[in-house]
Protein backbone atom coordinates (compact mmCIF):
# COMPACT_ATOMS: atom_id res chain seq x y z
CA UNK A 1 0.00 0.00 0.00
CA UNK A 2 1.19 3.81 -0.41
CA UNK A 3 1.47 6.09 2.48
CA UNK A 4 1.66 9.37 1.94
CA UNK A 5 3.12 11.38 4.76
CA UNK A 6 2.35 14.92 5.00
CA UNK A 7 4.79 17.80 5.84
CA UNK A 8 5.07 21.09 3.92
CA UNK A 9 8.06 21.91 0.91
CA UNK A 10 10.11 23.66 3.35
CA UNK A 11 10.19 22.29 7.24
CA UNK A 12 10.85 25.30 9.46
CA UNK A 13 12.69 22.63 11.17
CA UNK A 14 13.98 19.04 11.28
CA UNK A 15 11.55 16.42 12.06
CA UNK A 16 12.92 13.92 14.36
CA UNK A 17 10.00 11.33 13.50
CA UNK A 18 10.56 11.80 10.16
CA UNK A 19 13.03 8.58 9.27
CA UNK A 20 12.32 6.04 11.79
CA UNK A 21 8.70 6.09 10.66
CA UNK A 22 9.09 5.73 7.14
CA UNK A 23 11.45 2.69 7.77
CA UNK A 24 8.78 1.47 9.63
CA UNK A 25 6.26 1.68 7.72
CA UNK A 26 8.77 0.22 4.67
CA UNK A 27 9.46 -2.34 6.83
CA UNK A 28 6.09 -3.66 7.17
CA UNK A 29 5.70 -4.00 3.25
CA UNK A 30 4.31 -0.49 2.54
CA UNK A 31 5.99 1.90 0.35
CA UNK A 32 5.59 5.05 2.53
CA UNK A 33 6.15 8.94 0.38
CA UNK A 34 7.15 12.27 1.68
CA UNK A 35 4.07 14.83 0.30
CA UNK A 36 4.25 18.48 0.98
CA UNK A 37 0.64 20.05 1.01
CA UNK A 38 1.99 23.04 -0.48
CA UNK A 39 3.52 21.23 -3.65
CA UNK A 40 0.92 21.81 -6.75
CA UNK A 41 1.84 18.66 -8.12
CA UNK A 42 1.62 16.44 -5.31
CA UNK A 43 -1.26 13.55 -5.81
CA UNK A 44 -3.17 13.05 -2.25
CA UNK A 45 -5.70 11.00 -3.85
CA UNK A 46 -2.68 8.44 -5.40
CA UNK A 47 -2.10 6.99 -2.02
CA UNK A 48 -3.97 4.68 0.19
CA UNK A 49 -3.80 6.71 2.67
CA UNK A 50 -2.34 10.06 3.75
CA UNK A 51 -1.29 11.00 7.40
CA UNK A 52 -0.42 14.36 8.47
CA UNK A 53 3.03 14.65 10.16
CA UNK A 54 4.87 17.49 9.80
CA UNK A 55 2.99 20.28 7.69
CA UNK A 56 4.45 22.94 10.19
CA UNK A 57 4.07 25.85 7.59
CA UNK A 58 0.29 25.77 7.96
CA UNK A 59 0.47 28.86 10.35
CA UNK A 60 1.64 31.20 7.57
CA UNK A 61 -1.37 30.44 5.16
CA UNK A 62 -3.68 29.02 7.43
CA UNK A 63 -7.09 29.53 4.65
CA UNK A 64 -4.85 27.95 2.18
CA UNK A 65 -4.42 24.84 4.41
CA UNK A 66 -7.96 24.82 5.62
CA UNK A 67 -9.22 24.66 1.72
CA UNK A 68 -6.17 21.99 1.45
CA UNK A 69 -7.93 19.65 3.59
CA UNK A 70 -11.04 20.35 2.88
CA UNK A 71 -10.26 18.96 -1.03
CA UNK A 72 -8.12 16.67 0.13
CA UNK A 73 -10.51 14.51 2.17
CA UNK A 74 -13.09 14.91 -0.72
CA UNK A 75 -11.02 12.05 -2.65
CA UNK A 76 -8.35 10.57 -0.23
CA UNK A 77 -8.43 9.12 3.43
CA UNK A 78 -6.57 11.74 5.88
CA UNK A 79 -5.60 11.34 9.16
CA UNK A 80 -6.28 12.83 11.77
CA UNK A 81 -9.75 13.55 10.78
CA UNK A 82 -10.45 16.90 9.08
CA UNK A 83 -13.40 17.48 11.11
CA UNK A 84 -10.40 17.30 14.28
CA UNK A 85 -7.86 18.69 12.11
CA UNK A 86 -10.07 22.03 11.56
CA UNK A 87 -11.10 22.31 15.58
CA UNK A 88 -7.46 22.12 16.67
CA UNK A 89 -6.01 24.39 14.48
CA UNK A 90 -7.17 27.60 16.51
CA UNK A 91 -6.29 27.32 19.96
CA UNK A 92 -10.07 28.51 20.74
CA UNK A 93 -10.30 25.09 21.40
CA UNK A 94 -8.80 25.46 24.59
CA UNK A 95 -12.14 27.58 25.88
CA UNK A 96 -13.83 24.55 24.85
CA UNK A 97 -11.93 22.31 26.91
CA UNK A 98 -12.41 24.79 29.97
CA UNK A 99 -15.89 24.98 29.16
CA UNK A 100 -16.10 20.77 29.62
CA UNK A 101 -14.38 21.07 32.78
CA UNK A 102 -10.87 20.44 32.01
CA UNK A 103 -8.30 22.98 33.66
CA UNK A 104 -6.12 24.34 31.17
CA UNK A 105 -3.35 27.28 31.72
CA UNK A 106 -4.83 30.77 32.53
CA UNK A 107 -5.96 32.58 29.38
CA UNK A 108 -6.63 35.71 27.82
CA UNK A 109 -8.15 35.65 23.84
CA UNK A 110 -7.43 38.35 21.62
CA UNK A 111 -9.15 38.53 18.57
CA UNK A 112 -7.25 40.51 15.11
CA UNK A 113 -8.31 44.20 15.61
CA UNK A 114 -8.52 44.28 19.24
CA UNK A 115 -7.08 46.68 21.46
CA UNK A 116 -4.13 45.57 23.21
CA UNK A 117 -3.46 47.33 25.76
CA UNK A 118 -0.55 44.84 27.80
CA UNK A 119 -0.92 46.87 31.10
CA UNK A 120 -4.65 46.83 31.31
CA UNK A 121 -4.50 43.29 30.96
CA UNK A 122 -1.48 42.87 33.26
CA UNK A 123 -3.84 45.17 36.18
CA UNK A 124 -7.07 43.46 34.80
CA UNK A 125 -5.35 39.69 35.67
CA UNK A 126 -2.88 40.50 38.04
CA UNK A 127 -0.25 38.58 36.41
CA UNK A 128 3.18 39.99 36.17
CA UNK A 129 4.81 37.36 33.71
CA UNK A 130 3.23 36.22 30.87
CA UNK A 131 3.39 34.23 27.25
CA UNK A 132 2.25 35.86 24.20
CA UNK A 133 1.42 33.42 21.50
CA UNK A 134 -0.48 33.15 17.87
CA UNK A 135 -3.77 31.29 17.85
CA UNK A 136 -2.59 29.43 15.58
CA UNK A 137 0.79 28.55 15.25
CA UNK A 138 3.09 25.21 15.36
CA UNK A 139 6.24 25.19 17.15
CA UNK A 140 7.54 28.47 19.40
CA UNK A 141 6.14 30.35 16.58
CA UNK A 142 5.83 34.17 17.74
CA UNK A 143 6.01 32.52 20.96
CA UNK A 144 7.13 35.07 23.99
CA UNK A 145 7.49 35.74 27.60
CA UNK A 146 7.61 38.96 28.98
CA UNK A 147 7.86 39.97 32.59
CA UNK A 148 6.17 43.06 34.31
CA UNK A 149 9.41 45.48 33.52
CA UNK A 150 9.24 44.88 29.76
CA UNK A 151 4.98 45.38 29.26
CA UNK A 152 5.02 49.47 28.70
CA UNK A 153 7.93 48.89 25.52
CA UNK A 154 8.61 45.19 24.61
CA UNK A 155 5.16 43.57 25.19
CA UNK A 156 2.87 46.10 24.17
CA UNK A 157 4.81 47.09 20.92
CA UNK A 158 4.89 43.02 20.27
CA UNK A 159 1.33 42.18 20.92
CA UNK A 160 -0.37 45.62 19.43
CA UNK A 161 1.81 44.72 16.20
CA UNK A 162 0.58 40.76 15.74
CA UNK A 163 -2.77 41.44 17.10
CA UNK A 164 -3.41 43.74 13.89
CA UNK A 165 -2.39 40.97 11.76
CA UNK A 166 -4.20 37.67 13.66
CA UNK A 167 -5.52 36.46 16.93
CA UNK A 168 -3.71 36.58 19.46
CA UNK A 169 -3.12 35.11 23.04
CA UNK A 170 -1.93 35.91 26.57
CA UNK A 171 -1.21 33.28 28.88
CA UNK A 172 -0.32 33.50 32.53
CA UNK A 173 3.57 32.35 33.09
CA UNK A 174 3.58 29.29 35.10
CA UNK A 175 7.58 29.19 37.30
CA UNK A 176 6.85 25.39 37.98
CA UNK A 177 7.47 25.12 33.99
CA UNK A 178 11.49 26.25 34.98
CA UNK A 179 11.39 23.44 37.76
CA UNK A 180 9.50 20.33 36.08
CA UNK A 181 9.27 21.03 32.59
CA UNK A 182 5.65 21.21 30.74
CA UNK A 183 4.82 17.37 30.59
CA UNK A 184 4.22 15.85 26.95
CA UNK A 185 1.90 12.80 26.94
CA UNK A 186 1.21 10.83 23.75
CA UNK A 187 -1.53 8.92 23.02
CA UNK A 188 -1.60 6.30 20.11
CA UNK A 189 -5.06 4.81 18.53
CA UNK A 190 -6.47 5.47 21.44
CA UNK A 191 -4.01 4.37 24.09
CA UNK A 192 -1.46 6.61 25.81
CA UNK A 193 2.04 5.15 25.39
CA UNK A 194 4.09 7.28 26.86
CA UNK A 195 5.49 11.09 28.05
CA UNK A 196 8.67 13.04 27.65
CA UNK A 197 9.40 16.37 29.76
CA UNK A 198 10.02 19.54 27.76
CA UNK A 199 11.78 22.26 28.69
CA UNK A 200 10.20 26.13 27.91
CA UNK A 201 10.65 26.71 24.33
CA UNK A 202 9.95 30.47 22.54
CA UNK A 203 10.46 32.11 19.05
CA UNK A 204 13.74 31.10 17.76
CA UNK A 205 14.51 28.40 20.24
CA UNK A 206 15.38 24.32 19.61
CA UNK A 207 13.18 22.03 21.59
CA UNK A 208 15.36 20.07 24.43
CA UNK A 209 13.07 16.48 25.73
CA UNK A 210 13.66 14.26 28.04
CA UNK A 211 13.66 9.97 27.31
CA UNK A 212 10.08 8.54 27.74
CA UNK A 213 8.88 8.74 31.22
CA UNK A 214 5.95 7.22 33.35
CA UNK A 215 3.31 9.66 34.21
CA UNK A 216 1.58 10.75 36.80
CA UNK A 217 -1.83 9.96 37.64
CA UNK A 218 -2.79 12.99 37.66
CA UNK A 219 -1.48 13.98 34.67
CA UNK A 220 -2.85 11.11 33.20
CA UNK A 221 -6.82 11.59 34.48
CA UNK A 222 -5.91 15.23 33.20
CA UNK A 223 -4.52 14.51 30.14
CA UNK A 224 -7.37 11.72 29.22
CA UNK A 225 -10.26 14.54 30.09
CA UNK A 226 -9.03 16.19 27.50
CA UNK A 227 -8.76 13.63 24.73
CA UNK A 228 -12.25 12.68 25.76
CA UNK A 229 -13.65 15.64 24.54
CA UNK A 230 -12.75 15.37 21.01
CA UNK A 231 -15.30 14.03 18.87
CA UNK A 232 -13.96 11.49 16.44
CA UNK A 233 -11.39 8.79 16.11
CA UNK A 234 -8.10 9.92 16.10
CA UNK A 235 -4.61 8.07 14.97
CA UNK A 236 -2.72 9.73 17.47
CA UNK A 237 -2.46 12.92 20.27
CA UNK A 238 -0.50 14.87 22.14
CA UNK A 239 -1.21 16.27 25.53
CA UNK A 240 0.76 18.92 27.04
CA UNK A 241 0.48 19.79 30.54
CA UNK A 242 2.13 22.62 33.04
CA UNK A 243 1.46 22.50 37.11
CA UNK A 244 -0.67 25.52 38.10
CA UNK A 245 -0.09 27.85 41.05
CA UNK A 246 -1.50 24.98 43.15
CA UNK A 247 0.62 21.97 41.75
CA UNK A 248 -2.36 20.52 39.81
CA UNK A 249 -2.05 20.22 36.77
CA UNK A 250 -3.55 22.23 33.42
CA UNK A 251 -3.31 21.15 30.09
CA UNK A 252 -1.70 24.45 27.98
CA UNK A 253 -2.20 22.65 24.36
CA UNK A 254 -3.98 19.64 22.93
CA UNK A 255 -1.86 18.54 19.70
CA UNK A 256 -3.67 16.92 16.75
CA UNK A 257 -2.71 17.70 13.69
CA UNK A 258 1.08 17.24 13.40
CA UNK A 259 2.51 17.24 16.76
CA UNK A 260 6.32 15.51 17.28
CA UNK A 261 5.47 12.16 18.85
CA UNK A 262 8.96 11.76 20.26
CA UNK A 263 8.83 7.88 18.43
CA UNK A 264 12.97 7.77 18.91
CA UNK A 265 12.10 8.08 22.77
CA UNK A 266 9.63 5.16 22.92
CA UNK A 267 10.29 2.44 19.83
CA UNK A 268 6.79 0.45 21.12
CA UNK A 269 4.74 3.94 19.87
CA UNK A 270 6.33 3.84 16.35
CA UNK A 271 5.35 0.21 16.28
CA UNK A 272 1.75 0.91 17.36
CA UNK A 273 1.17 3.79 15.00
CA UNK A 274 2.43 1.92 12.15
CA UNK A 275 0.16 -1.01 12.95
CA UNK A 276 -2.30 1.59 13.29
CA UNK A 277 -1.91 2.64 10.15
CA UNK A 278 -2.39 -0.68 8.85
CA UNK A 279 -5.62 -1.17 10.35
CA UNK A 280 -7.00 1.96 8.91
CA UNK A 281 -6.06 0.71 5.59
CA UNK A 282 -7.47 -2.45 5.95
Amino acid sequence: MRIGVITCSVLPEPDPDQGILLEAIAARGHAPEMVAWDDPQADPPAYDLCILRSCWDYPWAPDRFRAWLRDTASSASILNPVPVVEWNLHKGYLRDLETAGVPIVPTVWLERGDCADMIALAAGTGWDDVVVKPSIGAGSYLTKRFGSSRFADEAQGFLADEVARRDMLVQKFMPSVEARGERALVWIDGEFTHQVVKKPRYHGQDEEVSGALPPDDADLRIAQRAIECVEGELLYARVDLIDGDDGEPLVSELELIEPSLFLLQHRPALDRLVRAMERRLD
